[in-house]
């Protein structure tokens, strides 16, 4: 996978989320509420929460929330060796699909920590 691919993710998702927060902004307001309320400190930490959310993309298969997540954990001081241990829960708990999602994420964790 080339370097820089999940900042493209990011970016080619941003027009079409910006259309759609202007169609239905009070559905979108909603959700950010809700994400916003979800991910902040708390009983888990931050860091916690965006490596939980990490391995959800991983099973959900889905490359923006794959490229936000490892941001976010990233961001938050997530390493590479907490990143790889929680994809090794997510292929268990996902299979084979685990096996090729898992990777994507790494690659999108290690290019927003910068290698």
């Amino acid at each position: 996978m080339e370097q820089e691919h999940f900042h493209r993710v990011q970016e080619d998702l941003r027009q079409p989320y910006t259309a759609l927060r202007e169609a239905v902004p009070g559905v979108m307001s909603a959700y950010s509420a809700l994400s916003a309320a979800a991910m902040a400190e708390g009983a888990l930490s931050a860091k916690t929460k965006e490596l939980i959310a990490l391995a959800i993309s991983i099973t959900r298969e889905c490359d923006g929330c794959i490229a936000a997540h490892a941001r976010g954990a990233a961001r938050r001081g997530a390493t590479t060796e907490e990143v790889a241990v929680m994809i090794g829960v997510a292929i268990s708990m996902n299979g084979g699909p685990g096996t090729v999602w898992g990777p994507r994420a790494l690659a999108a964790f290690q290019e927003f920590f910068g290698g």
